[in-house]
């Protein structure tokens, strides 16, 4: 028999055919966020389980015993939102999709960079409510990106791509902080400098490009105490997770000025944005759009099927986390 799986959320159909064809598949069809009590079902009735980032997967949810479940494919790279050690002492495996979408999450991060250093966002606004009265020498005055200095918190495949496009593109200096060194040819080609600190970095940059994992170990890892380090002309970019940054910290940064400005991609409790974010006109707002294009999400789904495929032929699943 086919082993029985749950996909949570929908997903390209050209991966969803793929599954229906290899797999027992439960699909879902309507798109609505399965419930804890949906999770805790599924844990008793399918082999394996397909949760998106969009999922929270607490101790919570994970039954006691009888888990029939034996392996979780996650659609995504980050798996902050599952409990890992929860998953590890039912002998659940956890699969991820690394690589396949560094290029289009290191776009928007660069995209989110440009709109809210040139004041995009607030022009589009303007011009589409009417309220644009022709160019003038002072209207909507930004901030010059090229030759600027980016500093990247967390030098992985994501961050080095988005050091690359700001080097290359833009003739940006680039320093980064990184937990281990990192000293390859990719990193002297765009001779980025690593600093000893996280603080370091926010001390010396124009803009500030957050490429960490998210999770308990990094939670708030950009608060009140290290925003008060960033010049008051820099701007912070997060595509990385919501909960990286202390998000009333960060509001009570831009009402107080420390800093210029923010372009987010992700929120600490999607879909919810807090109001004093959406209330301002220098920050960036767009909602999870890191891998939002066709080729990425459909090489997304891809990568989970074959992890999936590896472990229910008794092979290592290729992206392996637990």
């Amino acid at each position: 028999m086919k082993p029985r799986i749950i996909v949570t959320r929908r997903w390209p159909a050209k991966v969803e055919k793929l599954l229906t064809e290899r797999f027992d598949a439960v699909l879902n069809a309507d798109d609505v966020p399965l419930t804890p009590a949906d999770f805790a079902t599924a844990f008793q009735a399918y082999d394996a389980i397909l949760p998106t980032v969009s999922d929270r997967l607490p101790a919570s949810v994970f039954p006691p015993e009888g888990c029939r479940t034996r392996l979780l494919a996650n659609f995504g790279v980050g798996f902050s939102h599952i409990d890992v050690a929860a998953a590890r002492d039912r002998g659940i495996a956890v699969t991820n999709t690394p690589g396949v979408l560094t290029d289009c999450t290191a776009d928007i991060a660069m995209s989110l960079l440009l709109l809210v250093a040139r004041r995009a966002g607030e022009g589009e606004r303007q011009l589409r409510a009417g309220a644009w009265k022709g160019w003038c020498p002072t209207h909507l005055i930004g901030t010059k990106v090229s030759g600027k200095k980016l500093g990247i918190i967390g030098m992985g495949r994501i961050g080095k791509a988005m050091a690359s496009r700001a080097h290359f593109g833009f003739g940006m200096d680039v320093v980064f902080y990184n937990r281990s060194k990192v000293d390859d040819d990719e990193i002297r080609l765009i001779s980025a400098r690593q600093l000893p600190s996280i603080e370091a970095v926010l001390a010396e940059s124009d803009f500030v490009s957050l490429h960490c994992p998210g999770g308990a170990e990094n939670k708030h890892l950009i608060g009140e105490a290290r925003l008060s380090v960033m010049k008051p002309t820099a701007f912070l970019i997060n595509t990385a997770r919501g909960d990286v940054i202390d998000e009333t910290a960060l509001i009570h940064a831009l009402d107080k000025g420390v800093i210029a400005g923010a372009g987010l991609d992700v929120y600490a409790e999607e879909p919810a944005v807090p109001r004093g974010l959406l209330a301002r006109e220098n920050v960036v707002l767009l909602p999870h759009l890191g891998s939002a294009t066709t080729e990425t999400r459909e090489a997304m789904g891809m990568k989970a099927l074959e992890n999936l495929t590896a472990f229910f032929e008794g092979k290592p699943a290729p992206d392996r986390v637990v």
